[in-house]
């Protein structure tokens, strides 16, 4: 029997302080069977995202934990950022890893929002897999309005809380909880302003504009934002299929269009860890264009990092952002035996890095192999 592990990747309204960001981290860190594997932050989108793993109770009390620190130090009446958000906890995913089925963590989606509910008395909304209405599955929908449409917002029939009161808590927001599979969360750097790189999104990702002008790849939310850190915008994207759309047809898209602007591309990031298969695949996509002569596999993954510009922010180490080269061998055996702490032992958390996102299933692979995001980060579900 494989141990059963679910990974949470919690957002929260806070990329400022150190002080706040380590509580909530220290919160997660104490719930024991937890392993937080990743602390991601963006002082310019204020936001920190968070990625631990644990059985099906055991992250839903690291949840809990982290929450209930967020309740007594974020004020949400005081809070700015480039990021969309509706509360403190802005949107918090459970993702299957290992052992588990969906199905599982619409349980943890759930017992975790009523739990959230109950003991701080917020309203708490359902999305994704777990959503029991379909106008609001997706956290576009339900965040329209932001934190500030909140006030008349959570007052309308249609807009009642899954769990939790009917009525605007100032200090929180509101929250959003589901189940979901897992995401690449992907920044293209523009030296063009915010509205350039937003543009620039908007004619990419599925959403498009409106109803009437859908964009150009499917499976990829998007948005532009300014970073006053690097001192230059980002078309930000979480991609929720990278089979579907690779990360390097969303580069290649953002490069076309910021031509047409007479805007520079100057890299890319990919904010947390990434599947082997997509670094390939963008190896194998610029091998083919080039017609190139590229057999070893680390080479393939020098190519990709290269084309794709992903040192243009910081260093990209494979051994350290490739999903498949930080973990153990998941095979039957010995390791089986271990506990969930022991299991993800080798997996280390990182330092957080700018830009800010959500890791996209930090150890998704050791059930299928595929890939928020970052949320993204860019981080998670931003546009």
């Amino acid at each position: 029997m494989k141990v059963k592990i679910v990974e949470c990747v919690p957002n929260f309204s806070e990329g400022q302080s150190e002080e706040i960001i380590e509580q909530i981290a220290k919160s997660i860190r104490n719930t024991e069977g937890v392993s937080l594997l990743d602390i991601d932050c963006g002082p310019s989108t204020n936001r920190t995202v968070y990625t631990f793993v644990g059985s099906p109770d055991e992250v839903i009390e690291g949840a809990l934990n982290a929450a209930k620190t967020a309740y007594k130090l974020i004020d949400m009446a005081k809070h700015k950022g480039e990021h969309p958000r509706l509360g403190a906890l802005d949107v918090c995913p459970f993702i299957p890893v290992q052992g588990v089925e969906m199905e599982e963590c619409i349980y943890c989606a759930r017992k975790f929002g009523e739990k959230l509910a109950a003991e701080l008395n917020v309203p708490v909304y359902l999305y994704g897999f777990a959503a029991q209405k379909d106008y609001r599955k997706t956290v576009p929908q339900i965040r329209a309005g932001e934190y500030e449409g909140l006030t008349e917002k959570v007052m309308k029939p249609e807009w009642k809380p899954d769990y939790g009161p009917s009525e605007f808590v100032s200090r929180w927001g509101a929250t959003m909880c589901g189940a979901r599979k897992f995401l690449i969360a992907y920044n293209v750097n523009v030296l063009s302003t915010k509205e350039q790189a937003h543009r620039i999104a908007l004619n990419i990702r599925e959403q498009g504009r409106n109803s009437e002008q859908p964009g150009r790849l499917k499976n990829c939310q998007g948005i532009g934002w300014w970073l006053d850190e690097a001192n230059l915008a980002q078309v930000s994207f979480n991609i929720t299929d990278h089979d579907v759309t690779p990360i390097h047809i969303a580069y290649e898209e953002v490069c076309k269009d910021a031509r047409e602007l007479r805007l520079p591309v100057t890299g890319s990031q990919i904010v947390g860890l990434v599947p082997l298969r997509a670094m390939l695949q963008a190896a194998e996509y610029y091998i083919e264009k080039e017609n190139l002569f590229v057999l070893e596999e680390d080479q393939k993954i020098h190519l990709a990092i290269n084309r794709l510009g992903l040192n243009s922010l910081g260093p990209f180490n494979p051994k350290e952002k490739i999903i498949e080269y930080m973990l153990p061998d998941q095979r039957v055996g010995p390791l089986a035996k271990k506990t969930v702490q022991d299991f993800v032992e080798a997996v280390a958390a990182r330092s957080p890095a700018p830009g800010g996102g959500s890791v996209a299933a930090a150890v998704a692979t050791m059930v299928s192999g595929g890939a928020y995001v970052s949320g993204g980060e860019t981080f998670e579900e931003h546009n």
